[in-house]
């Protein structure tokens, strides 16, 4: 083997990697939206769009609070098996994506620093790069977390679904008594049994993601302390920039989710007045 092949491979392998990443993040992009809807159909009920979806939720909504009963109707039981997979799916690709995205940024953001040889141009465009993955891999992010919480709270998620401002008799109707019984009641313990349902998932909707929110925060205060002892070590002009920047990152988004788990650890506490947030139009 000649030695310019072999001072050729270091450079042509991160080549031929971010090529494979790129692409595979463009494919699960796409999927991320298009294939959940397809892997929540099999072995379930299959709905259009996201019009049938509402639909089919509100009228079975309705006939379950018609019912009175805490076990969910026939249809009201499809409907929300139907969300917990397409939650579940999404969920996963998203969660691949993010893995994708974030060893696409590791490895665009070191090509960066060792980019010292190339032109302005190029350096910029690795900025940029590396800059609009780091934004993407967020995205992915908030998808895996959100996705989380319609998986193991899929009734919650679909309440969100409801037309509140109905002209539907038979829904303004239910939603009417729903408030009446909220006010009244007070945050009390006693609730009709669908009433119950919907305040106790409500609650597990929200304490899904203030522990969700709490482990992510987690994460990254790690990785804040990571970037700025890195920070603090380096001489490199160049790399404490990136660090810099990363760090001063990492820690505002680390501040945020912070307050985020706090948030909805507390609605969780208190679940009954804010589901009557929500049905007055507060969430």
């Amino acid at each position: 083997m000649s030695p310019t092949a072999v001072s050729s491979r270091p450079s042509t392998l991160p080549a031929r990697a971010l090529g494979l990443l790129t692409a595979l993040a463009v494919v699960l992009g796409i999927a991320v939206f298009l294939a959940p809807p397809l892997l929540a159909s099999i072995g379930s009920t299959s709905y259009a769009n996201e019009s049938a979806i509402r639909d089919a939720f509100t009228n079975a909504f309705v006939d379950y609070w018609a019912a009175g009963q805490r076990d969910y109707t026939p249809a009201l039981d499809q409907t929300i098996d139907y969300w917990m997979r397409f939650h579940l799916a999404k969920a996963a690709i998203a969660l691949v994506l993010l893995a994708v995205l974030v060893t696409l940024s590791v490895l665009l953001w070191k090509a960066f620093l060792r980019s010292g040889n190339l032109s302005a141009t190029r350096r910029s465009t690795l900025a940029s790069t590396g800059a609009v993955t780091v934004l993407l891999a967020l995205f992915a992010l908030l998808l895996v977390i959100a996705n989380i919480q319609g998986t193991f709270a899929p009734f919650s998620s679909l309440l969100s679904m409801l037309p509140m401002n109905t002209a539907d008799p038979e829904l303004a109707r239910t939603l009417t008594q729903i408030n009446q019984q909220l006010a009244d009641s007070q945050g009390a313990p006693a609730h009709t049994p669908p009433l119950d349902v919907m305040i106790t998932d409500f609650a597990r909707y929200h304490a899904i993601l203030a522990v969700v929110a709490a482990t992510v925060a987690i994460a990254l205060i790690g990785t804040t302390i990571l970037f700025w002892r890195r920070f603090t070590r380096s001489s490199d002009g160049r790399t404490r920039r990136v660090l810099a920047s990363f760090g001063t990152l990492s820690t505002l988004l680390s501040l945020t989710v912070v307050v985020l788990a706090a948030v909805n650890a507390s609605t969780a506490a208190h679940s009954a007045p804010a589901l009557a947030g929500f049905f007055a139009g507060g969430w």
